[in-house]
C-alpha cells in the first residue's frame, strides 16, 4: 500500500500544478479586462480624431458657429456620424476652453470638476471619461502649432445683431455695369471694394480705427488688424472684451464619457470562461491524485498477490503431502485397530487387557475420523452438476442417520416443494450428511429438526435445516465455519469448513441464523433449479 508520505506528496504537487494554473488565469482575465479597456481607449482617440477633423472643417475666419457645432455633436452621441461609435458606447461630449471649463456639451451630464488629463481615462462603476487635445490647441498649450486654434463663436439671436459698432454686415454688392469682374473680397471678407459701403458705395477700410475719440477715454487703436477677422456681430466689442471672449471660448479639451457595459460583458463572459477552466483543471488534478494512488494501490496489491500466490503454492504442496501423509496414517492405525481388537477376543486375556484393548480400539477410531475429514477438507473439489432431486437426497440422509435419530428420539420433518436442483451428488450428500449430524448432536432427548425446501424465484432455491438445541451465540456465526473451530467438545472443527467449502464450490451461499424461540437455522440459498 502507498504509504501516506507519498500519498501526501503527489497531492501536495497536484496542488501546486492547481494554482499555477489559478495564478495563469486570474494573469490572463486581467488581460483580457486590459486589452478591453485598450481598444476603448483607442476607439475615444478616433473618435476625438474625427471630431477634431469636423471641428477644423467648420472653422471660418478661426471661428466655429455654436449652432451649428450642436447638431454635429448630438449625431456623435446618437452614432449616426461615425461608424467607430455605437448608439449606447458614447454618453456624453464636452469642449473645453484653457480653463477647463465647459464650452459647448452634448449628452447626458456630467460633472468635469474632478475630471483631470490621465491618459488612461478615469474610469467609474459604469462609465469611463476620457481628456484628449483638439487639435489645433494642447492641454496643457503647446507651442509651435500651425494648425489653427478653434473658437466657438454663437450665433445672433436676431438680425439685429448683425450690426456691430454701427457698422452694417458686409453684404455682396452689384456687379459692375461695364462688365468688370467682380472685385475680390475685402479684408471683412465682402465683395464691395474698398471703402464701399454694402451698396456698393465707398467706405473706410475696416482695419482702420473708426473716425471719433475713442470711448472712454481709450487711446484710439492703430489698425486693428485682427477686428477685420472678427464676426460681424461682435465688432462692436472692445479689443479687451473680444480677448476675453476668445479666451474663454478657444477650444483647448475634448471630454468624451463612454460606457463600460461592452468591457463588464466581456470581463463577465471572459470570467465565467477562467472559472470553467480552473473548475475541470481542479477536477483533473483530484482524478490524476485519484489515479496515481489508485495506480500505486493497483500496483501493491499486484505485488502482494503475487506472493500470495507463491505462498499458496507453497501451501498447496504442503497440503497434498499432508493430505498424503494423512493417507499412509490410517493403514498403521488400521493395523493397530485390529491388533486391538484381536487382544480384546483372545480366550486367555484378563478383563484389564479387554479394556485397554477396547480404549485403544476407540482412540484409533477418533484418529482415523479425523484423519478422514482433513483428508476431505485437504481434497480438491471438482464438480460435477447433474440433476437431482433435492428431497430424495435429503430422505436418503435421514435414513442413514437412523439409529442416531432413534437413539435420541427425535423428531425429523421434511416439509416444503419438491425441488430439482444442479449439483454434485456425492458432495451434496456430504454437505446434507453434516448438517443434519450436527443438529442431531445440538439437541436433546425429544428434540425437533425441521428441513424445509422452498423456492426463491424462477430459477433458485433455498434450504434450511432448523433445530431446537443450544444454538450458536452471534459472536460465533461466522466463525464456525473456520477450520478446527468447534463448540462441540466431541467435534473436529472440520465438518462446517468442510460444507462451507463444497458451497463455495457450487456457488451457493450459507449462513447461520437464531431459530425462534430456541435453536440454529442453516440457510443454504442460490441453488440453481434444473427444470
Amino acid at each position: 500500500m502507498p504509504t501516506p508520505r507519498r500519498s501526501a506528496l503527489i497531492f501536495g504537487l497536484l496542488l501546486v500544478v492547481w494554482l499555477l494554473v489559478v495564478g495563469w488565469q486570474i494573469e490572463e482575465h486581467f488581460r483580457v479586462q486590459e486589452a478591453a479597456k485598450a481598444d476603448l481607449r483607442n476607439r475615444s482617440e478616433e473618435i476625438a480624431k474625427t471630431l477634431s477633423a469636423v471641428i477644423r472643417g467648420m472653422i471660418f475666419r478661426g471661428g466655429v458657429l455654436q449652432q451649428r457645432l450642436e447638431p454635429v455633436l448630438e449625431e456623435l452621441v446618437n452614432g449616426r456620424t461615425n461608424q467607430l461609435v455605437k448608439s449606447s458606447e458614447l454618453l456624453s461630449v464636452v469642449l473645453l476652453n484653457a480653463a477647463s471649463e465647459p464650452v459647448v456639451s452634448a449628452g447626458n451630464p456630467i460633472d468635469i470638476s474632478h475630471i483631470e488629463l490621465s491618459p488612461d481615462g478615469v474610469w467609474g462603476p459604469r462609465t469611463v471619461t476620457f481628456v484628449n487635445p483638439v487639435e489645433g490647441a494642447r492641454v496643457p498649450p503647446e507651442e509651435g502649432t500651425n494648425l489653427p486654434t478653434p473658437v466657438v463663436i454663437p450665433y445672433p439671436e436676431s438680425t439685429n445683431a448683425l450690426r456691430g459698432g454701427g457698422r452694417d454686415f458686409p453684404r455682396r454688392g452689384p456687379p459692375p455695369d461695364d462688365g468688370r469682374p467682380f472685385p475680390p473680397p475685402d479684408a471683412a471678407g465682402t465683395n464691395a471694394p474698398a471703402g464701399s459701403d454694402t451698396n456698393g458705395s465707398m467706405r473706410a477700410e475696416t482695419d482702420q480705427p473708426p473716425p471719433g475719440p475713442p470711448p472712454d477715454g481709450e487711446p484710439r487703436p492703430r489698425g486693428n488688424r485682427d477686428s477685420g477677422r472678427r464676426p460681424p456681430w461682435l465688432r462692436g466689442m472692445t479689443e479687451k472684451d473680444y480677448q476675453a471672449f476668445i479666451k474663454s471660448h478657444e477650444l483647448h479639451g475634448l471630454v468624451l464619457a463612454m460606457s463600460t457595459e461592452k468591457i463588464r460583458a466581456i470581463s463577465q463572459e471572459d470570467l465565467w470562461l477562467r472559472y470553467v477552466i480552473v473548475f475541470f483543471a481542479g477536477i483533473s488534478a483530484l482524478g490524476l491524485g485519484l489515479a496515481l494512488s489508485s495506480l500505486a494501490k493497483t500496483t501493491e496489491l499486484q505485488i502482494r498477490l503475487i506472493r500470495a500466490s507463491e505462498l499458496n503454492s507453497h501451501l498447496r504442496e504442503m497440503n497434498l503431502a499432508a493430505a498424503g501423509l494423512a493417507h499412509e496414517t490410517r493403514n498403521p492405525l488400521n493395523i493397530i485397530r485390529g491388533m486391538a481388537q484381536m487382544l480384546s477376543k483372545a480366550p486367555d486375556s484378563t478383563p484389564e487387557i479387554h479394556d485397554k484393548s477396547l480404549a485403544i480400539v476407540n482412540q484409533t477410531d477418533k484418529v482415523t475420523a479425523q484423519l478422514n475429514e482433513f483428508i476431505n477438507y485437504s481434497r480438491p473439489r471438482e464438480v460435477r452438476r447433474i440433476r437431482l432431486s433435492l428431497s430424495l437426497a435429503i430422505n436418503e440422509v435421514v435414513r442413514t442417520l437412523g439409529f442416531d435419530i432413534e437413539e435420541k428420539k427425535l423428531t425429523i420433518e421434511s416439509t416444503g416443494d419438491p425441488v430439482f436442483i444442479e449439483a454434485d451428488e456425492q458432495l451434496l450428500r456430504q454437505v446434507l450428511f453434516n448438517l443434519i449430524m450436527n443438529a442431531v448432536q445440538a439437541v436433546g432427548v425429544n428434540g425437533r429438526i425441521q428441513i424445509v425446501t422452498r423456492k426463491a424465484g424462477a430459477a433458485e432455491a433455498v434450504l434450511e435445516i432448523r433445530d431446537d438445541g443450544t444454538g450458536v451465540p452471534a459472536e460465533n456465526r461466522e466463525e464456525i465455519f473456520k477450520p478446527y473451530f468447534t463448540t462441540n467438545q466431541k467435534g473436529t472443527g472440520l465438518g462446517l469448513a468442510v460444507v462451507q467449502q463444497i458451497i463455495l464450490a457450487h456457488g451457493w451461499e450459507i449462513v447461520c441464523l437464531p431459530n425462534e424461540p430456541k435453536g440454529a437455522v442453516f440457510r443454504i440459498s442460490h441453488l440453481k433449479l434444473k427444470a
